[in-house]
């Protein structure tokens, strides 16, 4: 359904290094990355789609997160959401809702909730009744 998500960062090189950390706890790779533009892609191995990227606003401009925006990411298991979790506070992002169980969704749903250093909003999350 979804062919590619971008995100407008203000510091690449921050950017890069919390995504970086981040993507990798959910097992997703590096796809590209090129310093000219700046811009840098993740995918799941072997698949070409969808792509995960963030760079510089193509307009030059700013960027600036929105208030109800929120990309929610897929987690193949719950241990993968905490250490993504960890991993986005060690690289600057903010908690915005620790792991944990979130029945109001659906009985297995585990998710966290946390800001990148620009301030967009990401989910981190399971659908898995168990890890396994």
């Amino acid at each position: 359904m979804i062919s590619h998500t971008f995100l407008g960062v203000g510091d690449f090189e921050r950017a890069f290094g919390f995504y970086e950390a981040v993507l990798g706890e959910l097992g997703l790779v590096l796809r590209f990355r090129e310093e000219e533009r700046p811009w840098a892609g993740w995918v799941k191995p072997g698949a070409p789609r969808p792509i995960f990227l963030i760079g510089k606003p193509f307009d030059g401009g700013a960027p600036s997160p929105g208030n109800g925006p929120m990309i929610a990411l897929l987690a193949p298991d719950r241990a993968a959401v905490v250490r993504a979790w960890q991993a986005a506070l060690n690289h600057g992002g903010r908690d915005e809702g620790a792991p944990g169980l979130r029945p109001e969704y659906h009985a297995h749903y585990y998710g966290t909730y946390v800001r990148d250093p620009d301030g967009n909003k990401l989910c981190l999350c399971c659908h898995d009744a168990v890890d396994g």
